[in-house]
């Protein structure tokens, strides 16, 4: 985020104090700015202080070549003899220059000003671009060095300019959009320096057309400054800002800005941008260009050695052309001089901004009518807390995950997705005739052991065999031998599926005989496997065979049918070599104790996961009819002809109602009959109808889909700032996540929903707290070293 921070210190100065300090604080140029309000008290001796350094400064750096004005008009020269002091040591300067830090920061710290500190602080964080004017009418509190104050060290992209206290926008023309930006570099007298090497820098620079004026007369320069529309000013050479401020443009001439001051108001309203005197002292060059309302001018506060001067050029034009903002390119300019300061000691103090309040500052990539490019990758520190944060997220759902916790939610998430699937037609190949309430009352007194008597069930039968239908499954347990001749006869018949159920040591340890009358290869298991929450949603085909139980039938009652009617088909079943079923060229796979959402289940025998068949109501599978509309004819005969009917009990007194994904409560379940009906549904419609089978990814694939949402989470924190956006981004993405799922479950596929929506918003708040304590750290002041 982009922060402004103006620092006005009024009227006042060292000796008496700043009574009325402001500082005024945009979030952003659309809201109107906060002000706090604190004072400053009086510090002669940081003023002594700093007179002390500049005196050690210059005579320590007298025998450097620097570029400062010598020797040109009387009134501008310094006597060298008067401000040289002998016997200077290196350990003496650094002695005063880390008490003078000392004292600025002690300054700083004091209590009426630390409320300005302290309520700024908390506004800020330290991945905040800011920019931060110190405006004062005294022009000495301007020449310390701000760039030491503790705050910057906080806030890694902070960066302080100075301003005047008044300040104004220029009037500017209308100018035309430019595809390379326009630079005026004046190379002045270079006696005893080396500007050579700053115009082999700027020869260096993209998109840029730059005119040299080496050592020109006042009138070539005034002359140039009518002529274009120039966007950058550049000057290299001797200057000072010694009683006024000057520059050296030959052997003989100086000049001052007053002596240009209609030529420079003239580029300046044809939108001169930035002056950058890459000379010695030009605070007071900057001061008189303020009056000219330039937006920007860097200049170099004290006098600067040539190898300084020329590093600085260089790492700041490589930054801002590079797409950094003209504040951060400063900045780390001047901190890459530091590994410049065993040989010039304060480089890192000397470049400052002048700033222009009233004007905005731009880019180079707007100066030259391009698009500055985003930032699509962190930086290394901020990539390895991604990273991080992300793989410890990843590890610890895969942990909890392996452990079950996440069961019971994820299958919540699976039902809720196998629910708002795209609805599907009914299967057409199926007809299922229900036993109701009405219809067993409706029987005759004949003595019956179950649901129906012999009579009843003979003439359903009868009904049934007459229309040709390709199977007939009866889904209900006769364990008792039938009466009548006839039905003994019916239930012999070759398209007639029984069922028995098998042994259950927790629920059921004796199980239910089959029909006598059925043979075993006609007859299948009713079982179904429930999941912990007794909802169905796995699918058991067959299981070995137990010639102890009570019943021996090896295949489901649904894949009895199914194979009857494939059978008419021209389909046989097959196994592969690893004991799964295959019809045609459709495997049946039997899932593994740790398959999707489920971990650690009882896997055995051949299960697959139940893709039940779509519709807002599962009971609408098939067309389903009563006993009495079988008995009154109401049947289409060709509703019965060549397909495949299923006989079952829909009494909820009778106990057989399960629970599906579609609903758990007494008012959603359903009929086993229907239940089976989805089942047999879902064989013969991945065999003949191309519709697939769940599956699910492998366990190292949906490590990665849940890595992949934990990373995706770190960048949201890394890539937006504000609470409310990323709590946007967030949410569109857990939309994304759950979009992306329910997309692939209408194709078949179970990919996990709620794990990687934990793991997106985990490794999201872990980075989010790391930034915030570190923003914590940040706005703790520092504490100031003592004398």
């Amino acid at each position: 985020m982009h922060r402004l921070i103006i620092l006005n210190l009024g009227k006042g100065d060292l000796q008496n104090g700043f009574l009325n300090v402001t500082a005024q604080f945009w979030e952003s140029e659309e809201l109107t700015p906060m002000q706090f309000v604190g004072s400053l008290p009086a510090n002669q001796n940081l003023n002594f202080l700093y007179q002390q350094w500049l005196l050690l400064y210059e005579s320590l750096y007298a025998n450097l070549a620097w570029r400062r004005t010598r020797n040109i008009h009387p009134e501008f020269e310094i006597d060298e003899d008067d401000s040289e002091v002998s016997h200077i040591s290196h350990a003496e300067f650094a002695e005063v220059s880390q008490n003078l830090q000392i004292q600025l920061n002690r300054w700083l710290s004091t209590d009426s000003f630390l409320t300005i500190d302290r309520k700024l602080r908390t506004h800020l964080t330290p991945k905040d671009e800011i920019r931060l004017l110190i405006v004062a009418q005294d022009a000495n509190i301007l020449k310390l060095p701000w760039c030491l104050w503790d705050f910057l060290s906080d806030y890694p992209q902070a960066e302080i300019a100075l301003s005047p206290p008044e300040y104004a926008r220029s009037l500017k023309a209308v100018n035309q959009a430019k595809k390379k930006i326009k630079i005026l570099s004046i190379l002045g007298n270079s006696h005893g320096i080396d500007i050579v090497q700053d115009q082999k820098i700027l020869k260096q620079l993209p998109d840029a057309e730059i005119t040299f004026l080496i050592e020109p007369t006042l009138e070539q320069l005034n002359e140039k400054l009518w002529q274009a529309e120039w966007d950058i000013l550049f000057f290299a050479g001797h200057s000072s800002s010694q009683g006024k401020g000057c520059m050296q443009i030959n052997a003989t001439d100086t000049f001052t800005i007053e002596q240009l001051k209609y030529g420079l108001r003239k580029a300046i309203s044809h939108d001169l941008k930035l002056a950058i005197f890459n000379s010695c002292d030009g605070l007071g060059l900057a001061q008189d260009l303020a009056d000219l309302h330039l937006p920007q001018v860097i200049v170099m506060r004290e006098p600067v050695p040539d190898k300084v001067a020329q590093e600085f050029l260089k790492h700041f034009l490589a930054a801002f052309s590079g797409g950094k903002s003209l504040y951060l390119s400063v900045r780390e300019a001047r901190e890459k001089l530091q590994g410049l300061e065993v040989e010039f000691p304060c480089a890192t103090w000397l470049p400052v901004i002048c700033q222009n309040p009233a004007e905005s500052p731009s880019s180079w990539w707007e100066w030259c009518g391009k698009k500055q490019p985003i930032q699509l990758l962190p930086n290394r520190r901020e990539l390895r807390l991604i990273l991080v944060s992300s793989l410890v997220s990843t590890l610890f759902i895969a942990g909890i995950r392996f452990l079950g916790l996440l069961s019971p939610i994820e299958l919540f998430a699976f039902d809720m997705l196998m629910r708002i699937r795209m609805p599907e037609k009914p299967d057409d190949r199926l007809l299922i005739v229900t036993v109701t309430p009405e219809d067993i009352q409706a029987q005759d007194a004949e003595p019956r052991f179950g649901s129906l008597s012999d009579t009843t069930l003979s003439k359903v039968l009868q009904k049934l065999e007459q229309h040709q239908p390709v199977a007939i499954g009866l889904d209900i347990y006769r364990d008792y031998p039938s009466r009548k001749p006839e039905l003994i006869q019916q239930l012999q018949s070759q398209r007639l599926i029984g069922i028995c159920k098998r042994p259950d040591a927790k629920d059921d340890p004796t199980g239910t005989l089959p029909p006598p009358e059925i043979k075993e290869s006609r007859l299948g298991f009713s079982d179904f496997v429930q999941d912990d929450d007794g909802i169905i949603r796995r699918h058991l085909l067959f299981m070995t065979p137990n010639t102890t139980s009570r019943c021996t039938a090896a295949y489901a009652f649904n894949t009895q049918l199914a194979f009857r009617y494939l059978y008419t088909q021209g389909i046989k079943p097959e196994f592969t070599p690893e004991g799964n079923i295959k019809l045609r060229q459709k495997v049946f796979s039997s899932i593994e104790n740790r398959t999707g959402g489920y971990q650690s289940i009882d896997a055995s025998g051949s299960q697959v996961l139940l893709n039940y068949r779509a519709m807002s109501d599962p009971q609408a599978i098939a067309q389903r009819v009563t006993l009495k509309d079988i008995f009154s004819n109401k049947v289409n005969p060709k509703a019965i002809q060549n397909r495949i009917v299923l006989i079952g009990i829909a009494d909820l007194s009778a106990g057989d109602y399960w629970s599906t994904p579609y609903g758990a409560g007494s008012s959603h379940k359903i009929p086993g009959v229907l239940v089976h009906a989805h089942m047999l549904s879902q064989i013969l419609s991945y065999v003949l109808d191309e519709r697939p089978l769940l599956w699910v990814w492998s366990s190292f694939g949906e490590l990665g889909w849940i890595a992949s949402w934990a990373l995706f989470g770190g960048f949201i924190a890394w890539r937006f700032h504000r609470l409310m956006i990323m709590g946007i981004v967030l949410l569109t993405s857990v939309i994304i996540l759950s979009l992306t799922c329910f997309i692939f479950i209408n194709y078949g596929g179970w990919i996990p929903l709620v794990a990687p929506a934990i793991a997106l918003l985990l490794t999201n708040g872990a980075v989010v707290l790391v930034i915030l304590s570190n923003n914590q750290y940040a706005t703790t002041p520092s504490k100031q070293a003592t004398v």
